[in-house]
């Protein structure tokens, strides 16, 4: 049952009909379509409209509206559904962008309300006060919503000991198709007999088929309905993926947070017999038991250096990360009730929490690094979210794992052990109308193994359009009806969220990839090395898990933590590329204004290459876009005034205090407008003299190894000073420091306005300078941290071929070079605190760990950033019409966090960084080499 589209004439009576009842906004555009069509699965619907209403009065409206126009809704939270229940082809009520409040906290009680679209971590930080917090975290807590976990059911690596959402809900105030509003706990009469029939009628189904195991969420929860479990209708609808009601606000359960806690990872030969030990490990009682094996980390590894704490984890191709409440002795008995194992290769204990949470995020980070193998074949969802009891984990794996042999597939396992589900990516083939037969049959064979294992087709996700069609292995006829009279009794109907677990869609129907959904071959102009020169398989990358949206911590994504709208989410911008790679809501290719309009808040700060689990490329799409639509004709402005900046400032350091006095005076609006600069942004001033000037003066001192130290644009003819010190700082640690004679550019600027051909001439001009000398052995050390990151890796995409990759092994930031070739220099001491802001392109390619090390090696104590983009990221906070945004992006970040460190000298190397902190909060930011040079008796 592919999902009914509805005609453009209803859409527009539609539209018109939402707006006049709304205060929220009303949005059909294509490009808001386009963003909304799949959530965090295999499947894509195109919406009719997407509507975002204020508070509940405003859902009620749009619901009213709906039922006059006879359109189904699908109830949206944070749209992270890996089973496609969170996408549907009429209204998306999106319910995360406004009713996202807390209403009310009771901590005596432990309960809070809270409106449908607030996150779990919000939550959480709001009740951390009173040493609370909300029981269930799926590994989505920073980004997914309540309203949405109630809808699945949600459960997450807690549940071994909180439980699932349905054992923490309390009650919910809910809205009907039909226009009845009711909370759970007092529903109406006809309501209330119809549900007491129906319980009646199919008693022995729900005692016997549901609740058999903690992990059972296939289905509706209809043993809540049962007299010895309470009559709770409120948790007979947790569960219900939006098909019977909208969850407008919750009163959910709040558990107290343990006082100690310890991590206990056992390392495993492999993930069966990880699986086998958790009955034992039951028995002690502890707060998670999670599963991963070694090929995540190798994915990891490939992408991000240094972010798995290796030392941290023992001997194994497989890990149990086992949390117990308790001190150093609680760890020590569980140690030893699990020392003779089978498999067992090592154990070790974490009391530390920063590197217990850097274990977890790569847990939590497995769907994602699961999709791409290191060879870049793709793996989807579809099976995986299957559960069975505890004590058949063991056997269940072994005859899954023959399974998949069987088909010829792959697949990483990793999951919630304890609680017996299993969360696995395979690699289905998707192309071929054979392929997908295969995952037809595939599917069905799945469900009847879990079923002869006891266990359910879901586990936490819900059946979606996933699983829904294999309901019929696991349940009885007779408890399928009751479903369907369950269903009926809320939404007879059948409009609300359409296709799911009641008269569902099949597996197969509405994937987003098939050989009915092929893309468009796009010109490109990038090398885009990764995914073989495809455009549609980069954006494809893109699997909708959502961790654009998170509100903290990470650089991704800033312009959506400035608007928390999906339209400047990496996962928005996504969609919209995808859609129009296949050309049907999309439909102008690289001159689509959709495109445009999603990409024009891209700060280009590059932090979903490196935060994205899949490793979308957001900043690499939007070069290649504005190359392919400017291409040959008249470009904005901005991207002459600063796409051009190098040529500028070569002109305007002749004769630099005149070029200041004319951005300083009354022409400086002219030029603003001009050159589309913000009128509300202050231009930065060239420095009286370039750094090439002061360094050809002083001459080089030639005892020592030589070093080539790149004079970037920035340096050169902003912040000549930060050259200065770094030529101090390395001939004090024993180089001779060599400087290029004239001035070249990297071509970062012409980058990030799509400027790609002028960009490959500057950039060869670049290599032509620097490689012979890095060829010879000579490292190069690069200040400015966005032009390092170049080198190290947008520069291969542009130009590939060997003067890149010389180039790009031979470069290092200050910190790395000093880490690796001055191991013995004696780092001198800076007594005093340092907060220490990581560039966004820094953090995606490069790392700042070397640069943390060297200021804790000065003695100092350092604080390290996690707020984000300052906001300004090079041409992007200077652009006409993005001043508001790159200010709102520091404020909900940089800015605050600083607030808590006023004694903290900022150590930034970034330009931009520097000059955003200078222009919005008067502070004045200094380089590496510049808090270095410090402590070799010069000032700050």
């Amino acid at each position: 049952m592919t999902a009914e589209k509805i005609t453009s004439a209803d859409d527009s009576a539609l539209a018109r009909d939402l707006t006049e009842a709304m205060r929220g906004e009303v949005d059909f555009s294509a490009r808001r379509r386009a963003e909304y069509s799949s959530d965090g699965s295999n499947y894509r619907c195109v919406p009719a409209g997407i509507v975002f209403p204020l508070d509940e009065a405003d859902a009620e409206a749009a619901v009213a509206v709906c039922r006059k126009h006879d359109v189904p809704i699908t109830t949206r939270g944070g749209g992270t559904s890996i089973a496609g229940n969170a996408v549907g082809n009429g209204v998306i009520l999106e319910l995360s962008r406004h009713m996202n409040r807390i209403l009310s906290i009771d901590h005596e009680a432990r309960t809070a309300v809270v409106q449908a679209g607030v996150i779990p971590d919000v939550l959480n930080a709001a009740v951390a006060e009173y040493g609370l917090r909300f029981g269930p975290d799926p590994s989505t807590h920073a980004r997914c919503t309540i309203g949405g976990m109630i809808g699945n059911d949600a459960c997450g690596s807690h549940s071994v000991r909180w439980g699932r959402t349905s054992d923490n809900v309390v009650d919910l105030d809910v809205l009907c198709y039909d226009g009845t509003r009711m909370r759970t706990s007092t529903p109406p009469e006809p309501i209330r007999e119809a549900l007491r029939g129906l319980a009646a009628r199919h008693r022995a189904e729900l005692r016997t088929e549901l609740g058999r195991f903690s992990r059972q969420v296939s289905g509706y929860g209809l043993h809540h309905l049962l007299d010895e479990n309470g009559f709770d209708v409120g948790r007979a609808l947790v569960g219900s993926e939006g098909t019977c009601v909208v969850v407008l606000t919750a009163t959910v359960k709040l558990v107290e947070l343990p006082k100690q806690q310890r991590l206990v990872i056992a390392g495993f030969t492999d993930s069966i017999a990880a699986a086998d030990a958790v009955p034992t490990i039951l028995q002690h009682n502890p707060l998670t038991c999670e599963g991963m094996d070694d090929r995540i980390l190798d994915v990891l590894r490939s992408r991000r250096k240094n972010a798995v704490p290796d030392e941290t984890l023992p001997r194994g191709s497989a890990w149990l990360l086992i949390d117990v409440e308790g001190d150093d002795s609680a760890a020590s008995a569980l140690t030893e009730a699990i020392a003779d194992s089978a498999g067992l290769e090592g154990i070790s204990t974490v009391d530390d929490p920063a590197i217990r949470r850097a274990v977890f995020k790569i847990r939590e980070d497995g769907s994602g690094l699961a999709t791409r193998a290191l060879d870049g074949t793709m793996s989807w969802p579809g099976w995986e979210d299957a559960a069975v009891p505890p004590a058949k984990l063991g056997s269940y794996l072994r005859d899954f794992d023959a399974l998949v042999k069987e088909y010829g597939l792959t697949g990483v396992v990793y999951g919630h052990f304890g609680e017996g589900c299993l969360h696995v990516r395979l690699d289905f083939d998707f192309s071929s109308h054979e392929g997908i037969g295969k995952f037809e049959e595939f599917m069905e064979r799945a469900a009847d193994l879990v079923a002869g294992h006891g266990g359910a087709n879901s586990g936490e996700h819900g059946d979606g359009r996933a699983r829904s069609a294999v309901l019929s292995r696991m349940y009885s006829p007779g408890m399928l009806q009751a479903f369907a009279e369950f269903k009926r009794i809320w939404d007879p109907g059948g409009k609300l969220n359409p296709g799911i677990i009641v008269d569902p869609a099949g597996v197969a129907d509405d994937l987003r990839h098939s050989p009915d959904n092929q893309w468009r071959s796009l010109p490109v102009s990038l090398a885009f090395h990764e995914d073989r020169g495809d455009i549609g398989k980069a954006v494809h990358r893109c699997i909708g898990v959502g961790k654009c949206r998170t509100l903290s911590g990470g650089v991704m994504c800033p312009s959506y933590r400035a608007t928390l709208d999906e339209k400047d989410s990496t996962r928005g911008r996504a969609r919209v590329l995808q859609e129009m790679i296949l050309g049907e809501t999309i439909t102008d290719g690289w001159q689509s204004d959709e495109v445009g309009e999603a990409l024009d808040l891209c700060l280009s700060c590059k932090g979903c290459s490196s935060d994205c689990p899949v490793g979308v490329d957001m900043a690499s799409y939007k070069s290649e876009y504005l190359h392919q639509r400017y291409h040959g004709k008249v470009r904005p402005l901005s991207h002459y005034s600063m796409g051009w900046l190098p040529l500028t400032a070569r002109l305007a350091s002749k004769t630099p205090r005149l070029a200041n006095a004319v951005m300083g005076s009354g022409l400086s609006s002219v030029i603003k407008r001009t050159g589309g600069i913000d009128p509300a942004r202050e231009l930065p001033k060239f420095a009286p003299g370039t750094f090439l000037r002061w360094y050809s003066a002083r001459g080089r001192k030639k005892h020592g190894k030589p070093v080539l130290l790149w004079a970037d644009t920035f340096t050169n003819f902003f912040s000549p000073y930060v050259g200065a010190a770094a030529v101090e700082v390395l001939e004090d640690a024993g180089f001779s420091v060599h400087v290029l004679d004239k001035p070249y550019c990297c071509g970062l600027t012409w980058v990030s306005t799509g400027q790609l051909d002028d960009a490959r001439r500057e950039l060869q001009r670049a290599f032509g300078a620097a490689a012979p000398l890095v060829d010879s052995g000579v490292p190069m050390v690069v200040l400015e941290p966005s032009c390092a990151a170049l080198f190290r890796s947008d520069g291969v995409e542009l130009l590939p071929g060997r003067e890149a990759e010389t180039v790009a092994r031979g470069t290092y930031t200050l910190a790395e070079f000093l880490r690796k070739h001055a191991p013995n220099w004696q780092i001198p001491d800076v007594v005093g605190e340092a907060a220490l802001q990581v560039h966004c392109h820094q953090h995606a390619v490069i790392g700042g760990a070397c640069d943390a090390a060297v200021l804790s090696e000065t003695g100092s104590t350092t604080t390290v950033l996690d707020a984000g983009c300052c906001g300004l990221a090079g041409n992007f906070g200077f652009e006409d019409g993005h001043f508001e945004t790159s200010r709102k992006v520091a404020e909900t970040g940089i800015l605050p966090a600083l607030e808590k460190l006023p004694e903290s000298v900022v150590v930034a190397d970034g330009f931009s960084c520097r000059t955003q902190l200078d222009q919005l909060a008067g502070i004045r930011a200094v380089h590496l080499a510049e808090y270095l040079r410090a402590g070799l008796d010069y000032e700050i």
